[in-house]
C-alpha cells in the first residue's frame, strides 16, 4: 500500500519546521512581551463544549470523534432507518477535535476562575481542526495562535491588540491590512432597514462578501428570505467608508453604540506608530456568532489567501458555562497561512535553515574516532556541530556538507591528528585554512 496522509493535513521537513517555529517564535515573543501567559488545552473537547458556539457553518465543520468501543450497540437505531445523521451522530459520538481555541478557553476560564487574577491574559499555540475543503491556505489540521483578555470591558485592551498584530507582522517583514469593526454597527444596519431578527442572516452572507462579490452576497441574502429593496438599503449602508459619517445616518441605538466604541479604539491608536495600513471595513462581519462588539481581521497586501488573523470582542461567551459578567476580547493568527505567504513572498531569513554549523570529515578510522573527540569538544563550547558517521571517500562525504548546506567542514586526517590541529574549509568561498581548536571556536562564534 503506497503511504499516505489524510487529507487537509500536511507533513513538515527539518527546513519547513524551522521556518514554522520562526513565525511560532516571533509571534510568542511579542505576547510576551505584552503580559500575556501561556496555557493549553487538550485536543478533544465534549460536543456539547463546541456545538452551537460557531453558528451553523461552524456546526457543520466540526470533526466528531467516535465513542470507544462498539459505539454502534448504542446508536439510535431510528436515526440509522431515516438516515439522519445529526439525530446518529449524539449517539455514537460525545466528543470533537477543537474548531477554535477561543471557545476552550472559555470553558477553561469557568473551571478555573478561583485558580486565575482577573482581567485574565493569555495566550495559545497549538493546532486546531476543521472538515472544511482543502485548498491553498485553507487546511483541515493547522496550528492558530491565540491571545485573548477576559474580565475586563475596557477598550484599551481592543486598541493593544491591533498594536500586538502590527509588532509582529513588522518583525516578519510581512505588509498587512488591519481591517477593523463593530458587530453592534453591524446590528444598527439591520435594525435601520428593519431586519433585525435576520441579524445573523445578514451576517453570515455579508462575510461572504470578499469572496463571492455584492451580487453573490445580495443572492444569498434574498435566499435567506431578505428583500431586494432592503438588501439596496442595507448595501448602501455598507458603501458608508467613515464611522463619523455612519454615526450621523445609522437610525439605531445599539449601532450608535458600535459606532462610539470603534472611534473609542481609535482615539487610543491616534498618537502610536502603527507601521502598518489599519482601517474601518463597515463590510466585515466575521461570521462567528460569539462576537458581540469590536471585530477585526488581517490580510496580506500583494497575497491571494484571504484572512490571515482576526478576532473580536465576546461579552457572553463564559456565560454558556455558567459564568456571567465576564467580557472578554482576543484574536488569533493564522500561522498556515501566513507560512505560505511568507514562503510565496520570499520573506524568510536565510540563516533560519543553516542550524548546522560545522560538518567533521575524517579520512580513517583512527581519524574518525580522533574527530568524534572533536565534535565533543566543539558541542561543549555550545557549537552545532556533526560529524559523517564513517570514513567514507572523501567525495561522498563533502556531497553530504553540500546538501545540509553547511557553511564550514572540518577535514582532518592523519598530519591534523598528529600536529593537533584542523583543516577548515569555507564552503561557501571554497577556501580552507589550517587552525588549532580555539582558534576554530573563535572563528565559527564570530
Amino acid at each position: 500500500m503506497k503511504p499516505s496522509i489524510p487529507k487537509g493535513t500536511r507533513d513538515f521537513l527539518p527546513r519547513e519546521v524551522s521556518k514554522r517555529k520562526y513565525i511560532f517564535n516571533t509571534i510568542e515573543s511579542v505576547f510576551k512581551k505584552y503580559a500575556y501567559q501561556p496555557i493549553e488545552t487538550p485536543a478533544m473537547e465534549s460536543l456539547s463544549t463546541l456545538t452551537g458556539k460557531y453558528g451553523e457553518e461552524g456546526d457543520r465543520l466540526l470533526f466528531k470523534v467516535l465513542n470507544n468501543g462498539d459505539y454502534l450497540r448504542k446508536a439510535d437505531k431510528s436515526a440509522i432507518e431515516a438516515s439522519n445523521s445529526a439525530k446518529l451522530t449524539s449517539s455514537i459520538s460525545k466528543r470533537g477535535l477543537r474548531y477554535d481555541l477561543t471557545i476552550p478557553f472559555a470553558r477553561f476560564v469557568v473551571m478555573y476562575q478561583n485558580d486565575i487574577s482577573f482581567p485574565f491574559k493569555r495566550y495559545q499555540i497549538q493546532p486546531v481542526w476543521r472538515a472544511d475543503r482543502p485548498q491553498k491556505g485553507r487546511y483541515q489540521e493547522f496550528y492558530q495562535c491565540d491571545v485573548d483578555v477576559v474580565g475586563s470591558d475596557s477598550l484599551m485592551y481592543e486598541a493593544e491588540l491591533m498594536q500586538i498584530y502590527d509588532e509582529v507582522f513588522a518583525a516578519l517583514k510581512l505588509p498587512v491590512r488591519i481591517k477593523l469593526n463593530n458587530r453592534k454597527v453591524l446590528y444598527g444596519i439591520a435594525e435601520t432597514a428593519g431586519i433585525q431578527d435576520q441579524f445573523i442572516d445578514m451576517t453570515v452572507a455579508i462575510d461572504k462578501l470578499d469572496k463571492i462579490g455584492e451580487e453573490g452576497v445580495r443572492k444569498d441574502m434574498i435566499h435567506r428570505g431578505i428583500s431586494d429593496t432592503t438588501c439596496d438599503q442595507v448595501f448602501q449602508l455598507l458603501s458608508i467608508k467613515d464611522v463619523d459619517t455612519l454615526k450621523t445616518v445609522i437610525n439605531s441605538e445599539v449601532g450608535q453604540r458600535g459606532c462610539e466604541e470603534l472611534l473609542e479604539v481609535l482615539g487610543f491608536l491616534k498618537e502610536t506608530d502603527i507601521k502598518n495600513e489599519l482601517l474601518f471595513d463597515i463590510s466585515l462581519a466575521r461570521g462567528l456568532n460569539y462576537y458581540t462588539g469590536c471585530i477585526f481581521e488581517v490580510e496580506a497586501i500583494g497575497a491571494q489567501i484571504g484572512s490571515i488573523g482576526g478576532g473580536g470582542r465576546y461579552d457572553n461567551l463564559t456565560e454558556v458555562f455558567g459564568l456571567k459578567g465576564v467580557s472578554g476580547v482576543g484574536m488569533s493568527f493564522g500561522a498556515a497561512r501566513i507560512y505560505d505567504v511568507m514562503e510565496e513572498m520570499n520573506l524568510f531569513p536565510e540563516s533560519i535553515e543553516q542550524s548546522l554549523q560545522v560538518l567533521l570529515v575524517a579520512f580513517d578510522e583512527a581519524t574518525h574516532k580522533y574527530a568524534f573527540n572533536v565534535l565533543t569538544k566543539l558541542r561543549a563550547a555550545n557549537i552545532c556541530a556533526d560529524l559523517y558517521p564513517s570514513p567514507v571517500k572523501l567525495k561522498k562525504q563533502m556531497k553530504y556538507a553540500n546538501d545540509m548546506k553547511v557553511p564550514f567542514a572540518v577535514l582532518i586526517g592523519e598530519e591534523e591528528m598528529s600536529q593537533d590541529t584542523l583543516t577548515v574549509k569555507d564552503m561557501v568561498k571554497g577556501e580552507q585554512e589550517k587552525m588549532d581548536f580555539d582558534t576554530l571556536i573563535q572563528h565559527l562564534k564570530s
